[in-house]
């Protein structure tokens, strides 16, 4: 298995920066369903309803990924690195 990179910034509801990557299957075609991941990924951060679409989430790369990235994505769907503005 192979991973997409969606490198996202979103804007929290106190006007900072939140700055992670979604990490999917390369398999999986439909962006809005990474968008998906994404806002579910918000949801637990205490963020539900902040916007999340092209603007905010950007394919980056395909990599190899570790295996941990390959168990949460095949329990979830998708994988999260917190990068900054994540806590």
């Amino acid at each position: 298995m192979e991973v997409a990179v969606y490198d996202t910034y979103v804007s929290k509801k106190d006007g900072s920066v939140m700055h992670f990557d979604i990490l999917v299957s390369d398999e999986v075609a439909s962006k809005e369903q990474v968008y998906q991941f994404g806002r579910q990924y918000l949801a637990t951060k205490g963020q539900a309803g902040q916007p999340l679409t092209a603007n905010e989430c950007r394919f980056c790369h395909i990599e190899e990924p570790t295996q941990e990235v390959v168990d949460a994505i095949t329990a979830q769907g998708y994988y999260i690195i917190e990068m900054q503005g994540c806590q």
